[in-house]
């Protein structure tokens, strides 16, 4: 029978409490919940803290509370509700973008009809979750925006391909569709299907830079703030992909069917 090797003084690094300092040091992500209801605060806050690599910074009831400390603490996330007291949580998110740019956004509420939804991704939500989620998906939802990715729940999702299969598209007026060109198109769709930067830079032969350009300048012109908002848009302009009419694009057949 064959034995490891005898373990010696001589084995092995010495662990010590710089070691151990080291491995505990890795970055956490940093949240601060926006909320009105303080059980339910109390209890996100527990539940997010369960995990080793959150760290709720702070918690507020109100948007106009929480506006110095957003802009002080610059945190990674702000998870918030949209029905607060007072100014509400669409007016925050549009808020952050200017007190704490590069702060992810995740929507938690209990709305679900088209009109919040479409206002929270045009004020640059990066996730939209509802209040009914498990604590699994409210989890997932939370890593999801924290890796720069965007997160619409299955309820959500499957809205959005509703409206779109129905026909219900409100498109947005000519003079502004006209005004994108052929190249922003083609960047557009491209967003709207799930791809990077890089992707679709490989695929149109052009640099990452170039691509982000188009990117920017197409959030100018659209008056959108991230890519979940782009996806919207191009479903309900007819261009999200080469699919046949009535097919539903890729990435919310997958958003869609998850869950």
């Amino acid at each position: 029978m064959q034995i490891g090797p005898e373990i010696g003084p001589e084995i092995g690094p010495e662990i010590g409490p710089a070691a151990l300092i080291k491995e505990d040091a890795r970055p956490r992500t940093r949240l601060i919940l926006v909320e009105d209801h303080a059980i339910l605060r109390e209890g996100l806050k527990a539940l997010i803290e369960i995990e080793d690599d959150f760290n709720i910074v702070g918690d507020f009831s109100r948007v106009e509370d929480s506006l110095n400390g957003i802009r002080d603490l610059q945190p990674d996330i702000v998870v918030t509700d949209l029905g607060l007291p007072g100014r509400s949580g669409i007016e925050l998110l549009a808020e952050i973008r200017r007190l704490s740019p590069k702060t992810r956004k995740l929507v938690l509420t209990a709305h679900e009809n088209e009109e919040y939804i479409r206002a929270a991704l045009n004020a640059g939500a990066d996730g939209y979750v509802l209040k009914d989620a498990n604590s699994a998906e409210l989890m997932l939802a939370i890593r999801t925006v924290s890796l720069g990715q965007q997160y619409l729940c299955k309820a959500i999702a499957s809205k959005i391909l509703s409206g779109y299969l129905s026909g219900d598209q409100r498109q947005a007026s000519p003079a502004v569709t006209q005004s994108i060109t052929e190249r922003e198109r083609e960047v557009l769709t491209r967003i709207a299907l799930g791809n990077s930067n890089k992707l679709i830079a490989r695929e149109l032969g052009v640099s990452p830079k170039t691509v982000e350009k188009h990117r920017s300048n197409l959030m100018r012109k659209l008056q959108l703030h991230n890519a979940a908002a782009i996806t919207m848009f191009a479903i309900r302009n007819g261009m999200a992909g080469s699919e046949p009419l009535g097919a539903v694009p890729a990435r919310l057949q997958l958003l869609a069917s998850t869950g």
